[in-house]
Parts: C-alpha cells; structure tokens; sequence
C-alpha cells in the first residue's frame, strides 16, 4: 500500500526507475494470459508501479478494478489506477475511490478524459445537480481538488503533461504547449504529486518541456516529480495510428529509419527497440543537466506496453533501468565459477558472502536444467542435444531455471518458451487473436468517437436519412472524408483493388467497417501487399465486415445457410440485442451414434498468414467468434456515442438509435483466395 512518492524517495540519489501501463483485455482469454505475462514481467523486469488504464463507466470500469486487484493484491506490485473524471456521475467517481481504497491502490492518476456530455451520462440514481456542482467534472484539477478535498492526503495523485501540447483541435490555438501550461500550473497546484507525459518522440520538445517546467515564474513545477511517458514501437501501421490519434510527432530522420524496414515487421519492432532505447539515454543526460533538486535525484521513465512484453524488456535491459538489487533479492551462496577461456567471474559478494542472482552472467548453459544428465562429447558437434552436450556446453556453471535472468530471457522471445511467451508479438489490432493480452483497442478507454463533439459536427453532419449515412461511409472510401466514427485512418493501397466493390456495397444501405480483397503468395516485399521478413510469400483470403438492415440480413442469411455454400463462406452475424448467428450454426457437424446433430467446433479463420524462409507460418489476422462478439459490443456502442452527439429527440439522434436498433452487423469470409471476385459476386448476386 505505498505511495509511489514514497516509493521514489526511497530511492538512492541518481538511481534509474520506470513503470509499466496496462490496459484490460476485451477477452477472458486475454485477460487470464495477461495475468501470466504481468507475473513474468514484474519477476524479470521489477517496475517500481504498474499503471491500469480507465474505462468510464460500464463493464469498462470493472474490468479496470479487476486488472487493478491482479496487479496490487495477487503480485503485489504498487498500482496506479487511471481515473477519467467527465462523463462520470460524483457517485460513479466516488464508488471508484472507495473500490481502489477497498484494493489498497493509494494512487491515482487523474484524467479528464473525453469532452464532458454531462447531460446524456448522467446516473440515474444521482440527484439533480445545483448550479454550483453542475460543472464540478470538467477539467481534470476538478478531480483533483476533488479527491484532496474529500481524501486528504491518503491517495499519491499524478497528472498529465503534454510535451507538444493537448491536441484538442477545437481550440484556436491548436497544440500548444504554452496554451496548456496555465492547467497544467493549476492542476500541479491543486494537489498534483507527480506529473506523467504522454507518449513522445521529439526529443527537442521534451527537453524544452522539462527546461519550461522548472523555469516557470510561478515555482510550481521546482520541485515535482516528472515521469516520461515513452512507447515501444511495436509496429509500423500501430506506431503511425498511435501517434495519428495523440498528435504525437516523429522526427523526419526517425521515421526514415521506420520507413526503411516497414515491410518487415521484425525489422521495424528492432529499430523501434533501437530508437526508444536511444530516447532513454538522451532523457537521462537532459534530466542531468536540469539544474534542481528534483532532477537530481532518481530518474523515471514510464512505458506504455500495450499489452505486449518483448520490446520493452528489450529496453528496460539494454538500458540499464532494470534494479540491480533489491532487500528481498533472492540470493545464492557464493561459490567459485570455472574461468572460461581466462575470463573470471568478477562480480563481487555482498557483504553477507552472498550474491545477488541477478548479478549472475545472463544465459547460461540449461544442462543443470535438463530432465537428465548428458554425455559429454568430445571433437564433434552434439548429435542428440537432449542426451549429449559438447565440453564447451558442460564448463558453463548452469543456472536454476526460475531465476531473474532466465525470466528476462523468456520475456525477450528466447528459445521455446521465450516463443511461448510472445507468440503474440506482432498484434494487428482488433483482427488479431482473441486469446492475446493486447488484442483489441489500443489505449484500453473502451468506446469513444476520439473526436469532440464540434469535429463530429463538422466531419458528419446531421444526418436525417439512411442516404446521408451511405453518403459519408461512400466519401470515406473517396478519400473525401478524414474519418467515419469507426475509424479515423485513412485507407491502405490495397483498397484500392476492391474501392468500388465497397461503394457499390455502402450505396445500398450495407455500410462497410471492414475489408480486404484476395491474395495468392505474392512476394513479401510486395509493394501493395507485402509485409513481414524478406524472401517470403504472402497470402489473403477476401473478407468483408458491415452493418446490414435487418429485412436485408433475413435475406442474405437464406443465401449463406444453402448447403453448397457450406465450405465456400464462413460468417458471424449479431445484433445490438445480442442475438447472434454463424455459419457453424447454420451447418453443424456429424450426427452421432444417437442420431443427434452435432454441433460444428467454432471456426477460427485466419486471413492473412505468411510463409518466411526458417520461421513457423505467421498468421497475424485471425477472425473468430470470440473476437466478433467483442468487438461487436464496441461497434454497436459506437452508434450510441455518435446519437450523443444531437440534442435529444432530435431527428439525427432519432435516426442513429433507430438504426442502432435495427442493423446487423455482419461478417463474410470467402475461403478462396484464388478467386479474387468470388466474395463480391456472392454479394452483389
């Protein structure tokens, strides 16, 4: 139950410290992995805190305290928790203290969140707000002064910082870091412990947001801790989403490292690794050349996972953030190792004659791991590696299978539990598998437009009719409209083989979210479709996702529910009330010895998978009907977000909840992925 102040203070002048975010998984499945690979993580990597991100309200909100209590009561690492204060009723906003006290969490990071529609998410069970508290959630001092106000000093309550500036666009301004020093003076004021940046690349930028801190006239920021929040680059298209949404910028000269290896995934994840771990050792030479007192002393850095483990143990390791040592270290008894090749072990002894295991030489032979013992040979190569070990192999002393340095390397992706463990390292958003910790929405907030009110406005309208709904899905596809409420990126080339099979679909009232055409092993240094390591092959099958009126889906269920059409398509299909269909539904499997039908097992479909010289196939998009259920609940809510954006009993807001009500939403797979039009024919037919 510490305060992360506490924690820090604690610390040695100097000493190198980092933390570690998380978001709750959209699956159970995700979610009891993450739980495995958090154990990992904190035994290899020791966080000083872990931070659990926040979902306002709902089933979001829950499974944020369920992350929480894994992370604070059953592995015992120090947790803050994320708490968005608009959009969350005062009683909502209290239950949420008293269930991080009932935890034993005594941090917070306090948010604003998404613009305030206070009127639409009012609880019900609250009472009527007078005029001098019905504002009282706006800004993120609010909750601040809130939580001092009513919990003392009991909660450790850090905050925000934005290197470039807020990218609230509604603003005059724009980005502006001198737009947002004013809030971020009052919310360091109100009570603010420590502040947290959002993710950046531009080094200049932080360098002149830590030197503007702590030269600012009013002394608030003199003394406060700041935590620099930095992302690992886990993949091109995420890094170039990511930093899309938060405004981030990347250096020209950073991104023509990224763009030189974007085909292959390894290669990006590498120089991601490389990069990152650069801005570290630049943020510690800037932290010490800042003349103050908070400077000086311990310096943190605070990654943002996204769920995923190898890359940024990979950092962490490579520099230098991971404790050497800690009181509760597990230690092993001084014995002297065999010199190798001349070299000796100089690691010293603790003063007990003890040392530390993770002072210990990293990777070491696993023959005293082994299930037996092995023969050693002498003048060739091992035969039978399970019962044989060359004299090299058998000097190295062997090290207990559970120790720091054996953790840490499984953590990177070494050997068969190394792959075990990251088998989910190359994530493809909502497409990957259901079963990864990082499957799903990026930043873990749960359903939101990710733009304000105003730029929905202007994006979209008003619209009063099904047509004004094919028009802006049709001017997406365009290129005419920047986004759609269920994206905000702009189209990849290969749309462009199937642009106007889409438009075709969206023109009749089938609005698309989803799609890609067919593809039959082209090179993975494909221009249009290549990806992952060279000398590969590519392939795809054609699929395509989208909201269907009800009286069309009673149709074209009857099509997809044929007998032929039994191994030619698989589809998943759901509405808002949660009635759901699929193809494995629609033809079941064998009738048994009792005449009863059985039940075909779930389809997993993957419609991307490459094969690379030396590598397992790679399968990074999977569509199954545990990743379409969870996903379906975000996509329907999406509805009800953009019905938000009207007055009530508005004919917009008529429109989107009747619609919301109505549609299906649908997804088709066409198993042959020779045929590049099979999908658009069955279709269109």
């Amino acid at each position: 139950m510490e305060r992360i102040t506490d924690k820090i203070a604690a610390l040695p002048e100097g000493a190198n410290y980092f933390s570690l975010e998380f978001f709750p998984p959209k699956t159970a499945m995700g979610f009891s992995n993450l739980r495995d690979r958090l154990d990992r993580m904190s035994r290899a990597l020791r966080p000083l805190f872990v931070n659990v991100t926040w979902g306002a309200g709902g089933s979001t909100a829950q499974k944020s305290l369920e992350l929480a209590e894994i992370c604070q009561r059953e592995l015992g690492l120090t947790t803050c928790l994320h708490l968005t204060c608009t959009n969350m009723s005062r009683r909502l906003i209290d239950k949420a203290l008293e269930d991080a006290k009932a935890l034993g969490i005594r941090n917070i990071l306090a948010l604003r969140g998404d613009p305030p529609r206070r009127a639409e998410y009012r609880d019900a069970n609250d009472p009527d707000p007078s005029e001098d508290d019905e504002d009282e959630f706006v800004w993120a001092v609010d909750l601040v002064r809130y939580i001092r106000k009513n919990h003392g000093d009991y909660f450790c309550i850090g905050v925000a910082g934005y290197p470039e500036g807020h990218a609230d666009e509604s603003h005059p301004l724009g980005q502006s870091l001198a737009h947002d020093l004013p809030y971020l003076v009052d919310k360091t004021q109100a009570g603010a412990d420590f502040i947290m940046t959002q993710l950046f690349f531009d080094i200049a930028a932080y360098e002149e947001f830590e030197k503007t801190l702590r030269q600012h006239p009013s002394g608030a920021f003199k003394d406060i801790i700041i935590i620099p929040g930095l992302m690992p680059i886990q993949s091109y298209q995420m890094i170039k989403r990511t930093t899309k949404l938060s405004h981030a910028r990347i250096p020209d000269a950073m991104m023509a490292r990224l763009d030189a290896v974007k085909g292959d995934d390894e290669k990006v994840k590498a120089v991601g690794v490389d990069i990152v771990s650069e801005l570290v050792e630049q943020i510690k030479e800037i932290k010490s050349r800042t003349a103050v007192t908070a400077s000086a002393g311990p310096k943190g850095f605070h990654f943002y996972t996204l769920n995923l483990e190898k890359a940024v143990s990979f950092i962490v390791e490579r520099t230098d953030l991971i404790p050497t040592s800690t009181p509760d270290e597990q230690l092993l008894p001084d014995i002297p190792s065999l010199q190798i090749n001349g070299a000796a072990d100089s690691t010293p002894a603790t003063p007990t004659g003890l040392r530390p295991l993770q002072d210990l030489s990293r990777r070491q032979s696993s023959v005293g791991s082994d299930p037996r013992n092995r023969v050693i040979v002498l003048g060739r190569p091992a035969s039978y590696p399970d019962y044989e070990a060359t004299a090299l192999e058998a000097s190295v002393p062997a090290e207990p299978v559970n120790t720091r340095a054996n953790t840490l390397a499984i953590s990177e992706g070494e050997g068969v539990l190394g792959r075990e463990a990251t088998w989910d390292d190359f994530p493809n958003g909502r497409w990957g598998d259901a079963r990864s910790p990082a499957y799903g929405q990026i930043d873990g907030y749960g359903v939101s437009l990710h733009v304000t009110v105003a730029q929905a406005l202007q994006l979209w309208g008003s619209p009063e009719a099904g047509a004004d709904i094919n028009d802006i899905f049709i001017r997406h596809l365009r290129g005419q409209l920047a986004a759609i409420p269920w994206s905000e990126e702009s189209f990849n080339p290969e749309t462009d083989m199937i642009r106007e099979q889409l438009v075709g679909l969206n023109s009749k009232g089938w609005w698309t979210l989803a799609s890609q055409p067919a593809v039959n092993g082209l090179r993975s240094s494909d221009a249009t479709f290549g990806w992952g390591p060279a000398n590969g092959f590519v392939f795809q099958k054609a699929f395509v996702e989208f909201f269907v009126p009800g009286r069309d889906w009673r149709v074209l269920e009857e099509k997809l529910k044929k007998a032929e059409m039994s191994d030619v398509v698989c589809y998943f299909a759901t509405n808002m009330a949660g009635d759901f269909t699929s193809s494995d539904l629609a033809h079941p499997g064998q009738v048994d010895a009792a005449g009863k039908v059985t039940a075909r097992e779930a389809s997993t479909n993957a419609v991307t998978w490459g094969v690379f010289p030396g590598k397992e196939i790679v399968t990074p998009t999977i569509i199954e009907e545990v990743s379409f259920r969870a996903w379906s609940e975000e996509a329907f809510g999406i509805w009800g977000e953009w019905a938000k954006v009207y007055e009530r009993g508005s004919v917009s807001e008529g429109l989107l909840e009747g619609l919301r009500r109505d549609l299906w939403l649908v997804n088709v797979i066409h198993h042959d992925f020779v045929e590049g039009d099979a999908l658009w024919d069955l279709l269109r037919g």
